[in-house]
């Protein structure tokens, strides 16, 4: 039996390229050729580090040190400038173990200069937030800064006037390693940085970290697309998706801050869990106020207690259900029979049927939401009876219009021809009365359909339905007919391919007036109505314009992995580009046998003997066996969602939630489980994809009953 390789992070220290090519001044003095700096190169970069550090706590002292007793007219101004300071504070903390900077460029000529008047250049520390001195000058520069780009895009073939980019390598929060590159210097040949594919390679214990210090080109270019256009990414497994999608939130928020503080921004996940492991990404870059959530969360409009079948599930998340919600809520709007008749003082006013009839028929072929036009209603006839009193001679204002719209008459008659609409009811109605629901569903949904989403048994009210997942979302469809939903500026949507179009609709609800990320893997789709192709995700969404880009290069998953793990692609995902990694590593893997669950505990103990994070991955109906077996070897472990330590690195996950997860080593339980856990085979292997590609440095894949022939 084989064992896992050792460990490729051992020598931290390692230095490659410690030439120090430039002997410019910096024109801050700030710099590692600052007078009287060491002659070291490693010992000056440490010495502004520390500089650095010494700075950024000043600048957080400053703040923790200002008295806003006079600048404040009353104690709700006081607050709301207190919370401002609270939230830079917080900002401006220094974490130990995240490097300040990590990057340095030196231009060869000052950046917007003519280059033909031969301006010196200047350098530039490329950290997660901006730092100064005292005098104002930087010492560190902010990573979504114009002026950091070319560290992430400059090339040989295109220098972008960089004559040095100087990578630094750390362990926890001690600079100890760097490396360089000459672009601007045709003798050097390019290569591949190891401090980057160490970094990329790094162990991970605890949630989801930035990628500032790793972002490739191709990356870049989607993290610093503009607010106006909203982005897709497809992305395979380890191709850093999720990441591109998190810090491009941190960049809008950098470029559009007071917009998008008046809008706001959200990032919607699949799942608690995915939430948890990567609610840390945007705090470290300095955000802080970026709101997470589920889909659920969103259309929680009612307490979710039941569940449907597949079936049902498919056909309430179809697109068809809006046209039939729209049908009911437009239903309720009755044709006026009688005139409305307003008395004031010793006159009456008459409205005519028939013109009352004119009036709503304008208000539906407008087709405003519905407790809008119920708003607009009163007033309309108001105004018809203004006119009326015109005609007799008389001046009313805005104030007996907005009398007679209140006028007992008036009230009567709206609630008639345009009664209110409670979305839960009107859904409870449709899902319980068939011929309700056969009414509006004409010509939409079949029979078969609608017998397929009626209840069996009718609840007695909305508080007592069993509601379910699907239902909730039919709910808020029918809450946006009655009243718009509020729109934020951003929203990011990772793993997107699970959406119903019914999903997807309410998500573009919440970004109607904004932009949108749209994450996701097309092969990765592991629900009844997982998405066929982004072109109608989109336009479920209401973002038919959005710019659909691939990620292809793989930085996370091992060669050895994603190419086993591609073996599936041809049955689940026909026609998409296999992920191919970029990295000179490839990993460890290894299939074993006729193993038995005590062999199975074996193998993470195996593993975790190396260092970084162990996820056992089954098929859920196996958790439960496979906890007892880890309680009986004395093996502590963790669910999904919660955040490893040193002490306890082992995660037990079940097959249906380790999408978005990752971990440096995997060991993946009987394949032929995971996908018979599913209720149709293309299913079933797409969940197996899913718990194939996990892991960041090494595989094991145990099993006693044969391997889907699909795997080969």
């Amino acid at each position: 039996m084989s064992t896992p390789p050792a460990d490729p992070h051992a020598d931290p220290t390692d230095r490659t390229d410690r030439t120090d090519r430039t002997d410019r001044t910096d024109r801050t003095d700030h710099g590692p050729d600052a007078p009287d700096a060491p002659d070291d190169p490693l010992l000056r970069e440490r010495t502004h580090l520390g500089e650095s550090r010494a700075a950024l706590r000043a600048m957080r002292e400053d703040v923790e040190n200002l008295d806003i007793r006079d600048v404040t007219a009353n104690w709700v101004n006081a607050a709301v400038l207190q919370r401002q300071m609270d939230e830079r504070i917080k900002a401006l903390a220094d974490l130990s173990h995240t490097p300040l900077f990590f990057g340095r460029l030196d231009y060869l000529h000052a950046p917007g200069a003519d280059k033909a008047e031969g301006a010196e250049g200047e350098r530039f520390y490329i950290g997660r937030r901006h730092v100064h001195d005292a005098e104002g000058d930087p010492m560190v520069i902010d990573w979504r800064a114009p002026v950091s780009q070319p560290f992430y895009r400059a090339s040989k073939k295109d220098p972008m006037d960089v004559g040095l980019r100087r990578r630094f390598g750390y362990t926890g929060g001690d600079l100890t390693a760097y490396e360089d590159e000459h672009l601007s210097d045709p003798s050097e040949t390019a290569a591949t940085s190891k401090l980057l594919q160490r970094e990329i390679e790094r162990p991970r214990v605890g949630p989801m970290r930035d990628i500032v210090a790793t972002i490739q080109p191709e990356q870049d270019e989607i993290v610093r697309s503009g607010l106006s256009g909203s982005v897709c990414v497809q992305g395979g497994p380890g191709t850093g998706k999720t990441a591109v999608g998190l810090h491009r939130v941190a960049y809008l928020l950098y470029a559009h801050r007071e917009r998008l503080a008046r809008t706001g921004t959200l990032v919607i996940g699949p799942n608690k869990s995915f939430l948890h492991y990567i609610e840390q990404v945007l705090p470290a870059l300095g955000e802080l106020e970026v709101k997470q959530a589920t889909v659920d969360d969103l259309v929680a409009h009612v307490e979710v207690r039941g569940a449907d079948t597949s079936t049902a599930a498919v056909i309430k998340g179809d697109a068809r259900m809006a046209e039939v919600l729209r049908r009911a809520v437009r239903a309720h709007v009755t044709p006026p029979g009688e005139p409305v008749v307003v008395v004031r003082g010793s006159r009456r006013w008459r409205v005519p049927a028939y013109e009352l009839e004119e009036i709503v028929r304008e208000l539906l072929d407008r087709d405003i939401r519905y407790g809008a036009a119920r708003e607009a209603l009163p007033q309309r006839i108001a105004h018809a009876v203004l006119v009326q009193m015109e005609r007799a001679g008389e001046a009313p204002d805005d104030r007996v219009q907005d009398a007679v719209a209140r006028d007992s008459a008036v009230k009567a008659a709206v609630k008639a021809i345009w009664p209110p609409v409670d979305p839960a009811r009107l859904v409870l109605r449709l899902l319980t009365d068939a011929d309700f629901l056969a009414v509006h569903a004409e010509g939409v949904l079949d029979e078969d359909e609608r017998k397929e989403i009626l209840w069996a048994k009718p609840a007695r009210s909305v508080k007592t339905a069993k509601w379910s997942p699907a239902d909730t979302v039919l709910i808020d469809e029918a809450t946006d007919l009655v009243q718009r939903t509020h729109s934020l500026g951003h929203v990011v949507l990772d793993e997107a391919q699970d959406l119903s179009p019914m999903q997807y609709r309410a998500v573009g609800r919440r970004c109607t007036t904004g932009s949108a990320t749209v994450l996701g893997d097309l092969a990765q789709g592991t629900t009844p109505w997982a998405t066929r192709s982004w072109g109608e995700a989109l336009a479920h969404l209401g973002k038919e314009e959005a710019v659909v880009e691939e990620l292809t290069a793989g930085f996370r998953v091992p060669t050895d992995v994603i190419t086993y793990a591609s073996r599936l692609l041809p049955h689940i995902a026909p026609g998409l580009t296999p992920v191919a990694s970029v990295r000179e590593n490839p990993g460890f893997f290894e299939l074993r046998a006729t193993v038995t669950d005590p062999e199975v505990v074996e193998a993470c103990r195996e593993l975790l003997g190396q260092e970084g994070s162990v996820g056992l991955i089954a098929a859920d109906a196996r958790v439960p066996v496979l906890a007892e077996a880890l309680a009986a070897a004395g093996l502590t472990y963790l669910g999904p969602g919660e955040e490893t330590t040193p002490d306890t690195r082992l995660t037990l996950v079940p097959a249906s939630l380790a999408k978005g997860l990752e971990y440096d080593y995997v060991v993946l339980d009987e394949p032929r489980a995971v996908v018979d856990g599913e209720p149709d085979e293309r299913t079933g292997l797409r969940r197996l994809y899913v718990a194939l590609t996990r892991a960041v440095s090494g595989l094991i894949v145990t099993h006693a009953a044969p391997l889907p022939p699909q795997l080969g």
